[in-house]
């Protein structure tokens, strides 16, 4: 006669309770079901058919069942009654439900309770010491009073835990009563169960355990605490939980992360996991390991799914998951380079730093007229399209998509006042940006541009007022971009300095010495055009204190250093 017995509590996927029933009871271990009332009255007669023959199962009265409340716990009362009664010799008795699968043989798993006759496996902690309860009611589902379903009556479940909070209720403890938590499904030995369902004070007990929260975590990890001799803190059943406290279901492409944990049980399996079902209810693998279950194996594979699931990857933004601002892990998926006024001062800026860093360099791929990819190109990686009103829709997609579909090779564009300025505060908060600014560069097109003065002077009005609110957006206490600010008199006084700063920081270890220098703009009588703005009435402040007498070089304390191209 077998020492070990389970209590099954069964709702739905009837067919695969009945296939993992009969593999129990087939090796000599006795069951006994619980269904459900819930479940229809023609689905439960066909049920029992199907295990009649077998004579070591058993069925019990079935009560309506409800998560959440004290009707789980009363259905494996009564089924742990009828399985210690009419079989006197189980010594262990094993809580499954429905969509519980056996993962190693029979016996094995009575071999092991059998070296451990008289430990308990539960997992039992006091309510101070958890940390994973989902939904904030730690301590309170003990002290407070839970009379309506959860999930049926949520306003009258709010509601009522609101209205006890308000008036300081709290509801006394038993006598003998330390709270504590764990999974509901354990394997507890004969003496100890059987002193929990003969317990003297077992109305009072249920009486204030039926007004607790989720009772199948407390009840009996509370009571095993008063009368077990051993008991080891843990369930001997796989089960996982997703960060809102709903179990992971298990595919058949789980099927070798289910061998590896070298649990006895595992739930909840998907019904239609014919592969699993197959493999496990067989006596093919019975390979003697007396291995010690292990769930913590599998642990780290569950954590990495938990971090994809909520966190995502860097960057990645689709249908399935758009996470709300700053939900983000990372707005981009790799680091960039944006360049504010370079473009203005330098000539054929791009082309230089694309073969000084061996990348793709683009124009101002936020110009209000289209999109400027490099070689002018109509569209780019994924498909981008250069169409200024596709991007303007939403110019964050816009980059991360062009930063997602090139991961590998990093991007760098141009930028500048002249631009579509709704992507400023985006780049300011992306950690994945480094954005290097020339202030009141925007001033050197407008010297060469040959215009009417009145017409300069009203523009530059407009783009210095521009980038002074990029610029502050920059230097807002929320900016994680790399950022480097320089106003045009400061830049061009060390300017081989400044752009070796910038490649440092893009290249790391890795950055060589400038060996070629970019061209800069003739910025013959310059001096003279921005007096002349000041004279009209426009300050143009942010190009710095500019040298009257015009811009003249430095002679260089190295001569192996490159010098600039006037």
């Amino acid at each position: 006669m077998s020492s070990l017995g389970f209590v099954m509590l069964c709702h739905t996927a009837l067919h695969r309770a009945a296939q993992v029933a009969r593999h129990w009871a087939e090796r000599d271990c006795p069951v006994v079901i619980h269904v459900d009332r819930q479940v229809k009255r023609s689905r439960y007669d066909d049920f029992r058919r199907e295990l009649a023959d077998l004579e070591n199962v058993r069925f019990t009265k079935r009560l309506r069942c409800e998560w959440g409340t004290w009707s789980l716990v009363q259905a494996s009362q009564s089924a742990a009654e009828l399985l210690l009664a009419e079989f006197p010799g189980v010594r262990h008795v094993y809580l499954a439900s429905g969509s519980c699968l056996p993962l190693r043989p029979v016996d094995e798993l009575q071999a092991y309770l059998a070296a451990r006759p008289m430990t308990d496996f539960i997992e039992s902690v006091t309510i101070r010491d958890v940390d994973w309860t989902v939904g904030g009611l730690n301590d309170e589902r003990f002290k407070l009073r839970f009379p309506f379903s959860w999930k049926r009556h949520r306003f009258l479940f709010d509601t009522y835990v609101d209205l006890q909070r308000r008036v300081g209720y709290r509801r006394q403890l038993p006598d003998g009563v330390v709270p504590h938590l764990g999974s509901q499904w354990w394997c507890l030995t004969r003496q100890t169960l059987t002193a929990i369902l003969q317990d003297p004070r077992r109305r009072e007990l249920e009486r204030f355990f039926s007004l607790v929260w989720i009772p199948d975590e407390s009840y009996y990890q509370t009571l095993v605490r008063n009368y077990a001799r051993t008991i080891e803190s843990r369930s001997l059943t796989l089960s996982k939980f997703d960060f809102q406290g709903k179990p992971h279901v298990f595919y058949d492409d789980h099927l070798h992360l289910l061998r590896r944990s070298d649990c006895f049980v595992a739930r909840k399996i998907w019904p239609k996991a014919n592969r699993l079902y197959n493999t496990f209810l067989t006596d093919d693998a019975a390979i003697s390991r007396m291995a010690e279950p292990a769930p913590g194996k599998i642990d780290r594979v569950f954590s990495r799914a938990l971090e994809r699931r909520t966190r995502g990857r860097p960057g990645l933004y689709m249908h399935s998951r758009f996470p709300n601002p700053d939900w983000e892990n990372g707005k981009t998926a790799a680091s960039y380079s944006v360049f504010h006024g370079f473009n203005d001062l330098f000539l054929d800026f791009e082309g230089w730093l694309s073969r000084r860093l061996g990348t793709v360099v683009h124009g101002n791929i936020f110009d209000p007229r289209r999109a400027r990819f490099a070689g002018d190109a109509p569209t780019y990686a994924g498909g981008l399209s250069s169409s200024a009103t596709m991007r303007d829709y939403n110019p964050e997609h816009f980059l991360t998509s062009m930063i997602w579909n090139t991961r590998g090779e990093r991007q760098s564009f141009m930028f500048g006042p002249r631009d579509s300025q709704k992507i400023g505060a985006f780049l300011a908060a992306d950690s994945n940006a480094q954005i290097s600014v020339i202030t009141g560069a925007w001033a050197v097109q407008l010297y060469l541009s040959n215009r009417n003065f009145a017409d300069i002077r009203q523009e530059a009005a407009l783009l210095q007022r521009r980038e002074v609110e990029f610029v502050n957006t920059l230097r807002h206490v929320k900016s994680r971009a790399d950022i480097r600010i320089w106003t045009l008199a400061e830049f061009i006084e060390e300017p081989m300095e400044n752009l070796q700063s910038i490649l440092d920081a893009t290249e790391g270890a890795n950055a060589l010495r400038l060996t070629e220098a970019p061209r800069m703009a003739d910025l013959s009588g310059f001096a003279a055009f921005l007096q002349s703005l000041k004279n009209q009435g426009m300050n143009p402040m942010t190009v710095g204190d500019f040298p009257q007498e015009g811009h003249a070089h430095r002679p260089p304390a190295d001569r192996n250093r490159p010098y600039l191209v006037n």
